[in-house]
């Protein structure tokens, strides 16, 4: 079976929209990308990664939009362009403010679909998912079920979403305790995060080489603690392994930014017609996709990337 994907559309983005966030300190901006024609169009809401903003992820964001989703992006309070101070008293709960922001995304998606010209009336609610690279992957995961031990409280937040049908986390971090370095249990303790109740369909996406973790010192371990959220979450149905890949797993963070350590468009290609054909199934668009792309990954010789599935 080989996999056949529709030609792309061409594509409206309107940036920045800007949402009321009374409590934020300032109001969330967001970017919305959707494919000029189609109606009854799946959502993905889209966390960045650290620093990052809703300029950044075209090579993924381009590609879902231009095969049938809406695609919307939040700047997050973290974003370089807004220029946090580390002493500012919002930093120690950013990981709770960005699950905050994918929230007013969905709670005010009337407003965000009236802002872009033509969209009206072409929205299919009831089939939202969320994705999410490196820091955005753990923001996505908390509306998927994964639960962060407050650092304030002690106790397990459980910011899941009944929204949200399913996911797409991109080098993800894997569980804390044990598997955490004394710098990050100190200085980042929403690294320690349970599995356990990530029960929504999630496909895991990581890169066999991804040494960032160790970089920044948050684990002990190595690239496999990415791996994390698929083998201890009940609902992660799909692990990609993409072999040589780094934490930008070939470019997917914007086009040609600087982070890109291992700058490769078969690798980006790859991951954009995965994630293309997983979500089409997961949301019951069609099967047909997955089951090639699957297909085509386990019969090819020398192949890039592995998809394995429980």
């Amino acid at each position: 079976m080989e996999l056949k994907i529709t030609a792309p559309s061409p594509i409206v983005s309107v940036k920045p929209i800007v949402l009321s966030a009374p409590g934020r300190g300032e109001n969330l901006q967001v970017r919305v990308s959707a494919p000029t024609t189609g109606r009854n169009l799946p959502i993905i809401v889209f966390s960045h990664g650290s620093g990052s903003s809703l300029e950044g992820y075209g090579p993924l964001v381009d590609f879902w939009a231009a095969h049938g989703f809406v695609v919307i992006q939040p700047t997050h309070l973290d974003s370089r362009t807004l220029g946090l101070p580390q002493d500012d008293p919002r930093t120690p709960r950013i990981w709770r403010s960005r699950v905050e922001d994918m929230k007013r995304i969905l709670d005010q998606l009337d407003f965000l679909e009236s802002a872009v010209p033509g969209l009206s009336g072409r929205l299919d609610r009831s089939r939202i998912a969320t994705a999410g690279h490196s820091f955005g992957g753990q923001t996505a995961g908390n509306l998927l079920g994964l639960r962060v031990l407050n650092p304030e409280t002690k106790k397990e937040e459980d910011l899941s979403d009944s929204r949200i049908k399913a996911g797409v986390l991109f080098a993800t971090a894997g569980q804390g305790g044990d598997s955490l370095t004394p710098f990050a249990a100190e200085k980042m303790p929403h690294l320690n995060v349970s599995f356990e109740h990530m029960t929504k369909p999630t496909l895991v996406v990581v890169g066999d080489q991804d040494d960032t973790p160790n970089k920044y010192q948050l684990t002990v371990r190595g690239p496999d603690w990415m791996t994390d959220p698929y083998f201890l979450s009940p609902g992660a149905e799909s692990l990609l392994t993409l072999f040589g890949a780094e934490h930008s797993l070939g470019g997917i963070a914007g086009y040609e930014v600087k982070e890109t350590t291992d700058d490769n468009p078969e690798r980006v290609a790859l991951i954009q017609k995965v994630t293309w054909a997983y979500l089409r199934h997961v949301l019951n668009i069609e099967q047909s996709s997955w089951s090639a792309v699957k297909k085509t990954l386990s019969d090819t010789a020398n192949s890039i990337g592995r998809i394995e599935s429980k």
